[in-house]
C-alpha cells in the first residue's frame, strides 16, 4: 500500500506502475516474508516488553507481600506464639530489597532485553525461596515456584523456564543440606526430596515448554496472515492505479 502511495505520489509512468502491479510471485514472496518478519518482531517486542512491566510491579508486590509475612507471620511459624521484632523482619526488608532491586532497574532501564527476562526468572524463584523461608518451609508456598512458572511462560521464550528451573533446583538442593528446615519445614527431610520437588517442576515445564513453541509458531502465522492481506491490498491498490494512469494517458 505505502508502494502504490509512493509510485503515485512520485507521478511514476504507466508502464513502471503496471510493472510494479505485475512483479513476479518471487519477488512478491520476498516483499511477504520481509513484512511477516517485521510484523512479528514488532509483536514479540511489544509482548517482552509488556511482560517485563508486569514483573515490575509483580517484584514490588511481592516485597512488600514479604514484609508482611515477616511481620505478622514468620514470629508465629518460626517462634510459637511470642510477637516480637523478628530477623526475618530485617531479612524480607533487607534481603528483598536486594533481590527487587535488580529486576526492576532492568525493567525500567532495558525492557525487552534478553538478559532482562532471564534475570527475572531467577530473582523470580529467589522470591520463591525467600517465601518459602519466610513461611517456615509451609508446603503451601511452594505453590508459589509453579505459579511463578506459569507467569515466566507467557514470555513464550522457554530458555527463561530453564533459568528459573536451575536457580530454584539449586536452591532446594543447597538449602536441604545447608538448613533444610527453611525450605522443608522439618529438620531431617529424605535426601531424595529435592529431586522429588525437581520432578514437578520439570513436569510443569514440559508442558509450559510445549506452550511456549506453539505460542511462536502461532504469532508467527499471525504475521503471515496479516502481511499476505497486506501484500494482497498493495497489489489490487497498484493494479488499481496502473489500470487508472492508462486510462488518463489514452484520454490525452
Amino acid at each position: 500500500m505505502a508502494t502504490a502511495q509512493a509510485l503515485k505520489r512520485d507521478g511514476k509512468a504507466a508502464p513502471e506502475v503496471a510493472a510494479a502491479a505485475g512483479e513476479g510471485s518471487g519477488r512478491r514472496e520476498q516483499r511477504l516474508v520481509a513484512r511477516a518478519a517485521g510484523l512479528f518482531r514488532e509483536r514479540r517486542e511489544h509482548g517482552l516488553r509488556r511482560m517485563d512491566r508486569m514483573f515490575l510491579f509483580l517484584m514490588l508486590g511481592q516485597w512488600v507481600f514479604a514484609i508482611l509475612i515477616a511481620v505478622f507471620f514468620s514470629p508465629y511459624a518460626w517462634a510459637g506464639k511470642t510477637k516480637a521484632i523478628h530477623l526475618h523482619v530485617y531479612v524480607a526488608v533487607f534481603i528483598g530489597g536486594a533481590i527487587t532491586a535488580l529486576p526492576v532497574a532492568l525493567a525500567l532501564l532495558r525492557p525487552g532485553w534478553a538478559g532482562t527476562r532471564h534475570v527475572i526468572a531467577a530473582t523470580q524463584m529467589l522470591w520463591s525461596a525467600l517465601l518459602i523461608h519466610l513461611s517456615g518451609g509451609r508446603v503451601e508456598t511452594h505453590f508459589h515456584v509453579f505459579g511463578s512458572l506459569a507467569f515466566l511462560s507467557f514470555y513464550y521464550d522457554w530458555t527463561v523456564l530453564l533459568t528459573a528451573t536451575v536457580v530454584v533446583t539449586a536452591d532446594h538442593l543447597a538449602r536441604q543440606i545447608l538448613w533444610p528446615e527453611s525450605v522443608y519445614g522439618i529438620v531431617n527431610p529424605e535426601w531424595w526430596r529435592f529431586l522429588e520437588h525437581a520432578f514437578w517442576v520439570l513436569f510443569e515445564n514440559t508442558i509450559l515448554v510445549v506452550a511456549c513453541v506453539a505460542g511462536v509458531k502461532d504469532m508467527k502465522g499471525a504475521a503471515r496472515q496479516q502481511a499476505e492481506v497486506e501484500v494482497l491490498a498493495e497489489s489490487d491498490e497498484l493494479k488499481t492505479l496502473a489500470l487508472e494512469m492508462a486510462l488518463d494517458e489514452a484520454k490525452r
